[in-house]
């Protein structure tokens, strides 16, 4: 018998069953479903974070307070107020680093903005004018403040594209007054969207952060001089001298905060290093859904299995004729194993459908972008196979292994 002829009784005997053969293929269809829904969302997310990291520039640097390392990557403790204002006024010197091209010296804190009868909960960001330059955003209406405005502690705003759209509707935020924490600021101007849902720039307002340490949060000045800062952005001449730059800041924060033998009370580290971690951990927290969504085609596994078994049952006096008739231990087995496996390709195919539409809606209803990736549906596709042929192979060697005489005499 070929195998032709052993796909076209595994297919009748699957037929007879039509409500009982898709029963069994519940399992994998729902496990492929999830497994191509979930490492499409997993890809997405990371190209959606990649993206991000990556519009605000290639030679970005951060300088943050105190140190905290995991997998070779230097975390803030958060809490230390080991950065002031006169580190980045240091480090914005030529003679000190020669390769940073632009520092902004940043601090942020959550606050009430409020026009008229209207209120948001945003985030102020305090920074200097370098600001724009550093973390490459692009002014949609008016201007970004200026250096005077820095040094006088002036009581102007910019507003991220978001919050001036909360806050204002069509109307023009420039030139109007806003409340943040009741101290009235004066709006110069409206930062380009930058998009993705969650920027923190589009749902912020930015102010001087002299104004911001002074006139808002009342931040004390710091152990080095100056008033402390959450963290000092920075930006490389470019992307070849980065590992310079880094070096340049380092030891210039050094020598400033008096650092000889022990650990450093700040951390240097560029986009690169950040964009590495967020990836890490979109990557093992998709494979650690993607397993979870796994187990369903084990368990769909178990289905097929208990399914065979009970058609091995069912189908005892048919082995037994066949047997007799000439049939060879071997195309007994093949019959049953083709048959488990049907059952897994058609399941897969099923399940491929279902997980692409379910990505699709996932980025037709705008939350994400998803990617479904041949490599996703080749593994789920594969691992359905897998369970077909290893959980149809018991009951195929159970059914080739009935002796003829038995097996016509079963009732």
């Amino acid at each position: 018998m070929n195998i032709l002829e052993s796909i076209r009784l595994a297919m009748r005997g699957l037929l007879a069953n039509k409500m009982r053969s898709i029963l069994t293929m519940l399992g994998i269809i729902i496990g492929v479903g999830a497994v191509i829904a979930l490492l499409s969302i997993g890809q997405g997310a990371q190209a959606a974070i990649t993206e991000q990291v990556q519009g605000i520039g290639s030679n970005l640097l951060f300088v943050i307070p105190g140190t905290f390392r995991q997998g070779g990557v230097a975390f803030s403790m958060g809490s230390l107020a080991s950065l002031t204002l006169d580190d980045a006024k240091a480090m914005a010197d030529p003679n000190n680093c020669p390769d940073v091209a632009a520092v902004s010296p940043e601090m942020t804190r959550n606050a009430q903005v409020v026009y008229r009868n209207r209120n948001a909960n945003a985030n102020v960001i305090g920074a200097a004018p370098e600001y724009v330059f550093v973390r490459k955003a692009e002014v949609d209406q008016g201007t970004f403040f200026s250096a005077q405005d820095l040094s006088s502690s002036g009581r102007v705003a910019v507003l991220g594209g978001s919050l001036a759209t909360d806050l204002f509707d069509a109307e023009s935020p420039v030139g109007q007054t806003i409340r943040i924490n009741r101290v009235p600021f004066h709006v110069i101007g409206v930062l380009a969207e930058r998009g993705g849902g969650g920027s923190s720039v589009d749902n912020a307002v930015v102010v001087p952060i002299s104004t911001a340490q002074t006139r808002l949060f009342g931040i004390a000045p710091g152990r080095f001089g100056g008033r402390a800062v959450s963290v000092i952005t920075a930006s490389a001449v470019d992307e070849a001298h980065m590992d310079s730059a880094m070096t340049q800041i380092t030891d210039l924060l050094r020598v400033r905060h008096r650092i000889q033998y022990q650990e450093d009370d700040f951390t240097v580290t560029s986009q690169k290093d950040i964009l590495g971690v967020l990836n890490q951990i979109t990557s093992i927290l998709t494979v650690f859904l993607a397993s979870i969504a796994a187990i369903s085609l084990l368990v769909g596994g178990i289905g097929i299995m208990n399914i065979m078994l009970v058609s091995v049952t069912e189908r005892t006096r048919e082995i037994g004729i066949r047997k007799a008739v000439g049939a060879k231990r071997s195309d007994i087995m093949l019959q049953f194993l083709i048959e488990a496996m049907v059952l897994s390709i058609l399941g897969g195919l099923i399940g491929i459908a279902f997980g692409g539409s379910a990505a699709l809606i996932v980025t037709v209803t705008g939350v994400l972008v998803t990617k479904v990736s041949l490599q996703s549906v080749a593994l789920a596709v594969g691992f359905s196979l897998a369970v077909g042929l290893f959980f149809g192979l018991y009951p195929a060697t159970r059914a080739a292994s009935l002796h003829p005489i038995d097996a016509l005499r079963y009732e």
